[in-house]
């Protein structure tokens, strides 16, 4: 398939517009080296990982790709410091940055030959992005997987709003799956798109079989944005989800929550396979994945159906 020339297939040097977001239990060195392979950019999750667990994978996706791919870290993380410290040296040349202030890493990483990329989901941080100098946008709309921006915008109104405010290239995160989605993101202004939960469902994926499968049969209205008061996070409905929800009848504190949140509690679910304890996070989309597929298959009928969409749209 011919490749696709724009702002962010130049600005990283990947033949379609194509991002695999970078999923906490899901996004190890085999999801990204397949994506990167496949054409698209590949990410490895570093929220995930200890230091020294995020160099095997970077080590290893090296070995599995020529291709360029990156690492999403976010900047909440407790070994900040030493994350950075292996990424710059082992050679990875591409950051997504989420859930901090841009400011803090942007300049360093790019005085050692990375581009980088923040995660924001609302228009005010990304204008503050651009003002710290990142070289590409990720707006998230709330249809989002995983941790979440507590306004609530979705990304049909979040790309063209972030789009009128900013000169940089624009990546739309949230709710798509399918080339369709696709075209209608960058319809919208967006230069590439971000896809987490479709990836999930992929032999590749590093997240449990268990939560493969639950994310195939999830249906629409399956998933919930909850725990505002903490970090707002979109879970699948299970009985975890019901604790919180009875626990929310009582008027909780945030010392309430956090001590039924627990800790681990989305490796539980999504890495340990605990359907019924876990944390299960996943997007809205879910309800349009069907199927378990290779993430190359996955790239493929994307930017098939994508290139089949224009076409039908052209013919209005």
């Amino acid at each position: 398939m011919a490749t696709t020339n724009n702002r962010i297939t130049t600005l990283f040097n990947i033949d379609y517009p194509i991002i695999q977001a970078g999923m906490i239990w899901a996004s190890g060195w085999k999801l990204a080296s397949a994506v990167s392979n496949a054409g698209g950019l590949g990410i490895i999750g570093a929220g995930s990982m200890y230091p020294e667990v995020l160099r095997e994978h970077i080590q290893k996706c090296k070995k599995a790709t020529s291709k360029p791919f990156g690492v999403n870290v976010p900047m909440l993380y407790p070994d900040i410091d030493k994350i950075m410290e292996i990424i710059i040296e082992d050679g990875v040349k591409i950051v997504f940055t989420s859930a901090g202030n841009p400011k803090t890493w942007t300049r360093h990483l790019q005085e050692h030959g990375i581009k980088v990329v923040h995660v924001v989901s609302s228009v005010k941080f990304a204008i503050k992005s651009q003002e710290a100098g990142v070289d590409a946008i990720v707006a998230e709309g709330f249809e989002a997987g995983g941790h979440n921006g507590r306004d609530e915008t979705t990304t049909f109104t979040l790309i063209p709003m972030v789009k009128e405010k900013i000169e940089i290239p624009l990546i739309a995160a949230g709710g798509i799956a399918t080339g369709r989605g696709m075209l209608a993101a960058m319809v919208l202004g967006a230069d590439a798109v971000q896809v987490g939960s479709r990836f999930v469902a992929t032999p590749e994926a590093s997240s449990h079989q268990n939560f493969k499968d639950k994310v195939v049969e999830a249906k629409e209205g399956d998933t919930v944005l909850t725990l505002k008061e903490l970090a707002p996070v979109r879970l699948l409905k299970n009985k975890f989800f019901e604790e919180v929800q009875q626990l929310y009848t009582t008027s909780p504190t945030k010392e309430d929550l956090i001590e039924l949140l627990g800790r681990a509690r989305a490796k539980k679910g999504m890495f340990e396979g605990d359907l019924e304890e876990g944390e299960l996070e996943i997007g809205q989309i879910s309800g349009l994945i069907n199927d378990i597929k290779p993430a190359a298959q996955i790239v493929e009928e994307m930017m098939a159906e994508f290139k089949a969409a224009q076409t039908e749209v052209a013919s209005f």
